[in-house]
């Protein structure tokens, strides 16, 4: 069974799926779906397309250079079956995927890992330049006030005087609704209720 891989996204073909389309050159193009085979049509570039490996595997995403990769490749040489080396094919190939998937794990947790303190010094810039959005602007004020007041200790006492006067923090009047009185209406008197 041999099974093709996607010219435009690198997924697997597998028998009697996708698309396979023959240019007036006689170059092939293997698709998986129509998705790929219409990107294709559009001539768009696999490379800058982002869901796929290609584009993955520039932007450092994915693993690029393995040595597990060298299983994948296509031999078209004919080999004479021999069972003993199909069923060492067969477990090299089983060790391989093994190793494979060990290898991407540990990628994804080094890439996960600076993507993590690139995220926190993100938000810490942010947390930085719109503290205003979670600490009040008097609180501010009154910390910075502290802050000013450590500092001063060892100056003058004329200086503390002047750092040591409180910020009037001016309040917004509140707004009195006015009420005027509302007369009920009067209950109208019915014949049948005579």
């Amino acid at each position: 069974m041999r099974l093709e891989k996607c010219w435009f996204c690198s997924s697997t073909v597998y028998p009697g799926h996708g698309i396979t389309f023959v240019r007036n050159d006689a170059s092939v193009f293997n698709f998986c779906r129509s998705k790929c085979h219409k990107n294709f049509k559009m001539k768009r570039n696999p490379r800058k397309v982002k869901w796929t490996k290609a584009y993955r595997k520039l932007a450092g995403k994915e693993l690029a250079e393995d040595t597990t990769f060298e299983m994948e490749r296509q031999r078209n040489k004919p080999v004479k079956y021999n069972r003993e080396l199909v069923h060492k094919s067969v477990k090299a190939m089983q060790k391989v995927e093994e190793v494979r998937v060990a290898r991407q794990d540990r990628f994804h947790e080094a890439r996960m890992k600076r993507a993590a303190k690139q995220q926190n010094r993100a938000d810490q810039k942010e947390l930085e330049t719109g503290i205003d959005l979670i600490e009040a602007p008097v609180a501010r004020l009154h910390r910075e006030q502290a802050q000013a007041e450590a500092e001063a200790q060892p100056m003058a006492v004329e200086q503390e005087a002047a750092v040591n006067e409180k910020v009037e923090v001016k309040q917004k009047p509140v707004k009195q609704k006015l009420r005027i009185p509302v007369e009920k209406p009067k209950k109208r008197v019915t014949m049948m209720e005579s």
